[in-house]
């Protein structure tokens, strides 16, 4: 075999085959086979630490008569989901101001209030009318007759690894089960206790309608008495994207992806200039 070329059965082996399962605005659920855990993790862990979105870092009080602390409403603040163009916008340590802060790296925004009142996320104003609370009904505190509340401030992308509101989607995965049943048995039990309803009973025979829906609990098998046998996959899993609001679903793994790929570049890079 020519060094760096896989043989047909090597290729059949490391084919991969992903499918969309179920999607709609806030979740996308996908199958993926040909995989191991550690490259499902691996996705995971790229979507939630390393894809950047815009979140509020730095806020600066004008005037606040409020029943809150400064430091409460800029926690609040910097909670706001809030919709990123990472075509428009650098990490700032990627920037060319070099983090100093300029239009491509920063947006700039303000926020004035007077009670009586509810203040809402909608209320925040970027000079980047593009960038906009996801949820513009976030409530962020409440002004009483009088009170009065004046601020400004920066948003930045950020990424998850480094604070947890920049974090883009939940994601988790689990192996796809593999689910087989003794037809010579009476597996009715399987319908009572399943928490998912992956069984529909006809008769006195369990049979399969969602098998999706299975969490790998176990609890048909012991029911059972083992007439009834569940195993996870260990190269097909069904992965899990809930996304915050702030990235597309497709934003969201083709970026985690592309950051992955630029990871084994450098990695690549580094070995190379190991002697």
């Amino acid at each position: 075999m020519a060094a760096g070329k896989l043989t047909s059965e090597e290729a059949e082996e490391y084919k991969m085959e992903i499918k969309t399962l179920e999607k709609n605005k806030e979740k996308i659920s996908l199958l993926a086979k040909g995989i191991d855990a550690s490259y499902a993790n691996t996705i995971r862990r790229l979507i939630i630490d390393e894809v950047p979105t815009m979140a509020i870092k730095f806020v600066t009080f004008d005037k606040n008569t409020s029943a809150l602390y400064d430091e409460m409403i800029a926690h609040r603040f910097g909670l706001v989901v809030l919709k990123t163009d990472l075509e428009s916008y650098n990490l700032q340590e990627k920037c060319k101001c070099n983090g100093k802060g300029c239009s491509r790296c920063q947006a700039e925004f303000s926020l004035k209030a007077v009670g009586p009142c509810n203040v809402y996320a909608e209320e925040i104003k970027f000079k980047d009318q593009k960038i906009k609370a996801v949820y513009p009904k976030t409530l962020i505190l409440k002004l009483a007759k009088g009170q009065l509340l004046s601020t400004e401030g920066i948003a930045t992308l950020g990424k998850g690894k480094h604070h947890t509101k920049y974090a883009p989607a939940l994601v988790y995965y689990r192996s796809y089960p593999i689910i087989k049943i003794n037809q010579n048995e009476d597996t009715s039990a399987a319908v009572k206790v399943c928490p998912t309803h992956v069984f529909r009973l006809t008769g006195k025979k369990a049979n399969v309608v969602e098998p999706l829906k299975c969490i790998l609990c176990m609890a048909c098998v012991d029911a059972c008495n083992n007439a009834i046998t569940v195993e996870g996959s260990k190269t097909d899993f069904l992965m899990f994207i809930e996304s915050y609001g702030q990235l597309k679903h497709k934003e969201i793994v083709e970026t985690a992806i592309s950051v992955m790929n630029e990871k084994l570049d450098d990695f690549g890079k580094a070995l190379k200039a190991v002697k």
